[in-house]
């Protein structure tokens, strides 16, 4: 199994100076072989990324554009890898837009990298660095300090070294043996959860576990220091003589106070994500850890944000984040994931007679049964419906098609994408339905590997 440990660094001043120029090789190098794509597309010509490759390795030490004020290629400092694998990463990127094309996602070519706009990171191969203890000793650089121990024992298929504010962080891609990365489950229960705004998740035990909501509560000291910055860009389009739009290629005098203010904002940014991701990461451990399966909404994450008064607090909370997690979490635990498909009515459906309400607003928080006369809270009473409708898929498992495990690509999980399971009723498992053409949408049964 593949498992990724992001390991903070410690590097000294010349070491951060290397960093960024490998990051920054890897930036205009991908913005090389996009232009070149691109022009070869313009003149009919289909591109390869290995032949791009090829074109620019005979081009990058004579090159004038690639050599410094002296005529010396500049890319002899910097290690192969940082400038060949931008293209492979090129070749992944037009073969994930043509396939979400052919599938009708919504899908966006891909783009240039400007300094500034885009993550600063740089690829290692396995067999150009290694770990002694709390050392990794990297090429061109030297040995660099970690802030902790490696913690998977494997083989190490590779690295990148990349930036999150003002930190690097070393992260370790490793094939880990399956008895060291499969851990066993404290509890077997069966646990329905209902995601939502005022409590993140729902249980169908009735517990309410409610999100710190870290963008919610730094937004104010999020808004003064993005006005503090924008006052020190414009101070500095004055001093340029710049009015309006800065003009391509041009770049403004850099000041300590805005590299200060850069700094400040971006430290809050990633404290907002470290804050969701530690409550994240706590919640999908304890689901998988204490039940045998967990069963979720299949929702239409990219529909709900298209709501503008819903969209902060819903990314706030991270509902894709919390299924990414749990897919590839439930196979370490050997956790079986049910998605429930996003047309099955679990908030309308009464828990205990099954009758549907079909009137029930996004407004209505309780609402009482007009056949059994139930009072029903309405995330509990979803998360209940979802319990049973995993109960009941769980009970004829035997019957449905195997499933292949829930992978999601990137994830510290898996040796690869997987796709889900097929399709089963949902209908005669819980509750009445109409005839609204969904009752052949019932549930995915993600089994574990």
């Amino acid at each position: 199994m593949l498992l990724a440990h992001r390991i903070r660094l410690a590097p000294t001043p010349a070491q951060r100076d290397y960093f960024v120029r490998a990051a920054g090789t890897a930036r205009r190098v991908w913005n090389w072989a996009l232009a070149e794509w691109n022009r070869q597309v313009a003149a009919g010509i289909k591109p390869n990324a290995m032949a791009l490759k090829r074109q620019f390795n005979s081009i990058k030490y004579s090159d004038p554009d690639w050599q410094d004020a002296d005529g010396q290629p500049w890319l002899r400092t910097i290690h192969r890898d940082a400038h060949a694998q931008p293209f492979a990463n090129l070749a992944k990127a037009w073969t994930h837009y043509f396939k979400q094309r052919r599938t009708g996602q919504h899908a966006h070519r891909p783009r240039f990298k400007k300094k500034g706009h885009c993550r600063d990171a740089f690829y290692l191969a396995n067999d150009k660095f290694r770990l002694e203890e709390m050392v990794a000793v990297l090429s061109k650089v030297g040995r660099v300090q970690l802030c902790e121990h490696l913690r998977w024992p494997g083989k190490i298929i590779g690295a990148s070294v990349g930036r999150c504010a003002d930190h690097w962080y070393l992260s370790v891609q490793v094939d880990v043996p399956d008895h060291v990365a499969h851990f066993r489950r404290m509890d077997d229960g069966v646990t329905g959860v209902d995601l939502g705004v005022s409590a993140a998740a729902t249980l169908s035990n009735g517990e309410k576990i409610t999100a710190p909501r870290p963008l919610a509560a730094a937004l104010r000291r999020l808004r003064i220091r993005s006005r503090r910055l924008s006052r020190k860009l414009e101070t500095a389009k004055a001093t340029a003589g710049i009015k309006g739009q800065i003009p391509k290629g041009t770049r403004l005098p850099v000041s300590k106070n805005r590299t200060c203010g850069t700094r400040a904002l971006a430290r809050l940014h990633a404290r907002i994500a470290r804050v969701r991701a530690d409550f994240m990461h706590k919640l999908t451990t304890r689901l998988c850890r204490e039940n045998q399966a967990v069963v979720i909404e299949d929702l239409n994450v990219r529909g709900i944000l298209a709501n503008a008064r819903l969209a902060r607090a819903i990314s706030d909370i991270g509902f894709y984040e919390f299924r990414r997690q749990l897919q590839y979490k439930a196979v370490r635990y050997g956790t079986q994931l049910v998605l429930a498909d996003r047309w099955y009515p679990s908030s309308k459906l009464c828990s205990a007679c099954g009758a549907k309400y079909s009137a029930l607003g996004l407004g209505e928080r309780v609402w009482a049964c007009t056949t059994c006369d139930a009072l029903h809270d309405r995330d509990v009473n979803a998360a209940i419906n979802l319990q049973r409708l995993a109960t009941g898929v769980l009970a004829t498992q035997s019957a449905l098609p195997v499933a292949s495990s829930a992978v999601t690509p990137g994830t510290a999980a898996g040796n690869g994408p997987a796709g889900g399971g097929k399709v089963t009723s949902a209908r005669h498992e819980h509750g009445q339905q109409d005839g609204s053409g969904q009752e052949e949408n019932g549930v995915h049964l993600c089994p574990p590997s």
